[in-house]
């Protein structure tokens, strides 16, 4: 059995009770999303709670942040991690579907690291199948509700497939919504981008589009993945 948590420098995610356990993924976009100047954070799919707690690590002192999941066990786990780490009083978890979700006030930052199979089978294990497929929250739908509720000014940050870059970002435009920052994720030298992350915003300008290499070989991490992430894990 794969170890129940996972210790990053400043905090712990139990993942023994969600279908989608810590991953590079949520590591990726919890270190490069910008929450500069941002006072109110959203995460939609929370899972864990990896990606708010990483964000609150490097906010303002009195940003608050929504974590927003939909699996019941999931959000349990993540309001006990969140109950265990020093920002308790700044994250709330809450159980609720995002095609739903309201709030009276906008977000200056949301981020997601939404479910991405968009053809594949179906997993046998519902939970899984849940985090895993879009079919619970499509990318029109979760473009939808970022349009409706990211501030005039705000940023939503993204980690998908390479693969679906051009088709989110068409999405993304028929919502108003515009990349402007874009990250091609390489796992080994000569290999291509199987992930990417977007920032996305309402205003209409030229994206900056970089690379990054996370290993040059097997557990042997790329400097440029060491400066991104040596805030968060323990051996970097």
């Amino acid at each position: 059995m794969s170890n129940p948590y996972f210790q990053f420098k400043q905090f712990t995610v139990w993942h023994d009770q969600c279908a989608m356990k810590v991953g590079t993924d949520g590591v990726l976009l919890g270190a490069w999303a910008s929450v500069e100047r941002a006072r109110r954070i959203l995460d939609i799919g929370t899972g864990t709670g990896l990606v708010a707690l990483m964000l609150a690590q490097r906010s303002l002192l009195d940003a608050k942040i929504v974590a927003l999941e939909i699996d019941e066990a999931a959000a349990g786990q993540a309001r006990e991690n969140v109950a265990r780490s020093p920002w308790q009083e700044r994250i709330e978890v809450v159980q609720a579907d995002f095609k739903k979700y309201r709030s009276s006030d906008k977000f200056d930052v949301i981020v997601s690291n939404p479910p991405y199979f968009v053809d594949s089978l179906e997993c046998p294990d519902r939970q899984r199948a849940a985090a895993r497929h879009n079919d619970s929250l499509t990318y029109e739908e979760l473009l939808e509700g970022v349009n409706r509720l990211l501030a005039a000014d705000g940023l939503f940050t993204v980690v998908i497939p390479t693969d679906v870059v051009d088709q989110v970002k068409a999405i993304a435009s028929m919502n108003k919504l515009y990349a402007i920052r874009q990250l091609n994720v390489i796992t080994k030298p000569g290999g291509i981008p199987k992930r990417t992350l977007i920032a996305f915003s309402f205003s209409n300008r030229e994206c900056v589009i970089e690379e990054l290499l996370t290993e040059l070989a097997r557990h042997q991490y790329s400097e440029e993945y060491i400066v991104l992430t040596r805030e968060y894990y323990l051996n970097m």
